[in-house]
């Protein structure tokens, strides 16, 4: 069904064989960690990318992949386009890992904050800014016995040890996946060959590859911005991946060519 080049074609295996040998463990140690963790290695810039969280996760930048790699690494020949994969991906990361830097900073700040304060209105006022609707929930219970007894130790502690919890989770969560690369192989696309007709799944339609490289743009942009913070899709990883497959491509001085 896909014809696969050979670069194309390691990468694909690659990413399979590590993902049957993936456990929580091999996660931790090579998925991309903050800047800010004890844990972050700078091997995970390069490690996280052949790193996936689940089957359909897997699936979805493989596919990606097979279908849009083979016809870059043909126009571009094996080590052109081995380089350009990984510099997305790379890229992609450093953007992400920058982004992070930044909010988990201004998280740390509202920790701090609170451990100079800890009272039952600074604690609903942290988790109204940081946390999401479902964790606030969760807390409801802990929050009406603190709010009754705002002076007891017991729920001061408490809620200390719950922000200091909830920063420690968010700061060692690890960012895994090819997404960087991919959406960079995509970008590529829509630049060489923004043309060329594409039938969607869904709906089940024709559009150029232009478009569709506008439309995941503009998506990803938004969903960087706007998510909801139950989302954990590494938005501005896809937006880096398409950023830095946009400059590298102008650096290039590539020409756009038109096909049908």
């Amino acid at each position: 069904m896909f014809a696969l080049t050979p670069v194309v074609r390691v990468l694909l295996i690659l990413n399979v064989l590590v993902f049957f040998v993936t456990n929580d463990n091999v996660i931790q140690q090579f998925g991309l960690h903050s800047f800010l963790s004890d844990q972050f290695n700078p091997i995970q810039l390069l490690t996280h990318m052949f790193l996936h969280g689940g089957f359909g996760h897997l699936l979805s930048n493989m596919f990606g992949l097979i279908v849009f790699g083979p016809m870059l690494e043909r126009f571009w020949g094996q080590k052109r386009f081995t380089f350009f994969y990984f510099f997305c991906g790379i890229g992609a990361a450093l953007l992400f890992s920058g982004i992070s830097y930044y909010e988990m900073s201004g998280v740390y700040e509202s920790v701090r904050d609170y451990r100079a304060d800890p009272t039952p209105d600074n604690f609903i006022a942290f988790f109204t800014q940081h946390g999401s609707g479902s964790l606030y929930d969760q807390l409801a219970g802990f929050i009406d016995r603190f709010d009754a007894q705002p002076t007891n130790q017991q729920y001061i502690d408490g809620s200390l040890q719950i922000v200091n919890r909830y920063y420690n989770d968010e700061l060692n969560q690890p960012m895994v996946g090819a997404s960087g690369a991919i959406f960079g192989v995509i970008m590529g696309f829509g630049l060489l060959f923004p043309n060329t007709q594409l039938f969607l799944l869904f709906p089940p339609i024709p559009v150029k590859a232009k478009y569709l490289v506008i439309f995941y743009g503009a998506y990803e942009l938004y969903s960087g911005v706007y998510r909801a913070q139950s989302d954990n899709v590494a938005h501005f990883a896809h937006i880096g991946g398409m950023l830095f497959a946009f400059i590298l491509i102008k650096y290039w001085g590539s020409q756009r060519k038109t096909f049908y």
